[in-house]
């Protein structure tokens, strides 16, 4: 079976996990979580990391952060994962959904700039945050969200759970909101097992969430709580896999990247399959997972056929994350669309970009332990089953 993401060994992980368990260091703070911050911190180049025990955990603590309070509305992008989104129903507030552009497929910043005015007209106050999402790596337009947030003082979370090692402008994802939200899940670039971490801006803030994070305890001789606390730190034993993750960190973007360029220069030859792309040299992702587009009018199956014929080859694939606004527990939120109408293969009008792309849309294995040869052979099984 090739699979569509799995964890990759860096080579040090036992040594540094049996360390920390004979070090006897196995609870939620240690010698091995501050190294993992300070080796976070220096590879951004930027902010100060807070480890945490899930990229949830970093979100929900970064609206926190920002201020965000039941009876609140919170902007995020559509078209993501719903961790994206989750934390900010936690907070008791109300998510407001904003459609994609097309380029990136990430938040649209004139549908972002509506929705802002909208809501305020509709409600009587502003958005109380908003939480853009580096999607499959790929940078959201950052400038242009963090200029019109700074037009009407909106704080951002930036979820960059996907996009570790993704720039910018020549910045790391993650570090251009108040608060970065980055996830270390078995799948993700890196791994910790299961983790995550918020980069804040500075020493003031990353204290206040380390505060946070471990039950918001007073620093008294006895369990003395001013505010609610959540149980968010991460493992030193599980830092200490994140450790030795980091040590290949750069090696491990640079395959994902690389895999990316098999795909596109193996796959530019089929006619209805179209590889997503850095829109401009603005953008360098870290292609976490290379996506596809399928032409409905040049291929007669849809992404899911496709799914389902590459998995009984053994092969495992992904459609796009369904966007938020067409989930049932989220019927009610608003959502804010783009102007683009398009028609999906049954030749039905559907507005807004998330829902199109989600229509032809399909993840490729793209984990960095998968060979030339592995990718290859995804290339040409996908030529084959589509030819007909």
């Amino acid at each position: 079976m090739i699979k569509l993401s799995l964890p990759h060994l860096a080579g040090r992980e036992k040594e540094y996990v049996d360390n920390a368990v004979e070090s006897t260091w196995i609870v939620p703070l240690g010698p091995y979580v501050d190294e993992f911050e300070r080796r976070l911190d220096a590879y951004l180049s930027s902010g100060n990391a807070v480890a945490l025990s899930a990229g949830t955990a970093a979100i929900h603590l970064g609206l926190v952060m920002a201020g965000v309070k039941p009876g609140d509305e919170v902007i995020c992008q559509s078209l993501t994962f719903s961790a994206s989104c989750n934390p900010i129903v936690y907070q008791g507030a109300r998510p407001v959904f904003v459609d994609s552009e097309l380029s990136t497929w990430n938040l649209d910043p004139d549908v972002l700039e509506t929705a802002i005015l909208d809501r305020r007209k509709v409600t009587g106050k502003l958005p109380a945050a908003i939480v853009p999402v580096h999607l499959y790596g790929m940078p959201a337009a950052m400038d242009m969200v963090m200029a019109i947030a700074g037009r009407y003082g909106i704080p951002v979370v930036e979820d960059a759970a996907e996009a570790l090692g993704s720039e910018f402008d020549g910045r790391k994802c993650g570090t251009f909101g108040q608060y970065g939200a980055l996830s270390f899940n078995g799948n993700k670039i890196i791994t910790t097992s299961g983790g995550g971490a918020l980069i804040c801006r500075n020493g003031e803030d990353a204290a206040r969430v380390r505060f946070l994070a471990t039950q918001a305890r007073e620093n008294r001789p006895y369990y003395y709580h001013e505010t609610i606390g959540y149980n968010y730190r991460l493992s030193n034993v599980s830092a200490a896999i994140g450790c030795a993750q980091i040590e290949e960190l750069p090696e491990r973007v640079e395959r994902r990247r690389a895999i990316h360029d098999l795909y596109k220069n193996g796959l530019a030859d089929v006619d209805g399959i179209h590889v997503h792309d850095n829109p401009s040299s603005r953008e360098r992702s870290n292609f976490w997972l290379t996506t596809i587009l399928i032409d409905p009018e040049r291929i007669s199956m849809t992404p899911d056929e496709i799914r389902v014929a590459l998995m009984e080859r053994g092969i495992e694939t992904r459609l796009l994350w369904r966007p938020m606004n067409m989930q049932p527990v989220f019927r009610d939120a608003p959502y804010y669309s783009s102007d683009k109408i398009f028609a999906d293969d049954k030749g039905k009008k559907i507005s807004g970009v998330g829902e199109w792309l989600f229509n032809r849309g399909l993840c490729l294995p793209s984990g960095s332990a998968l060979t030339d040869e592995d990718v290859m052979t995804v290339i040409a099984v996908l030529k084959e089953i589509t030819a007909g």
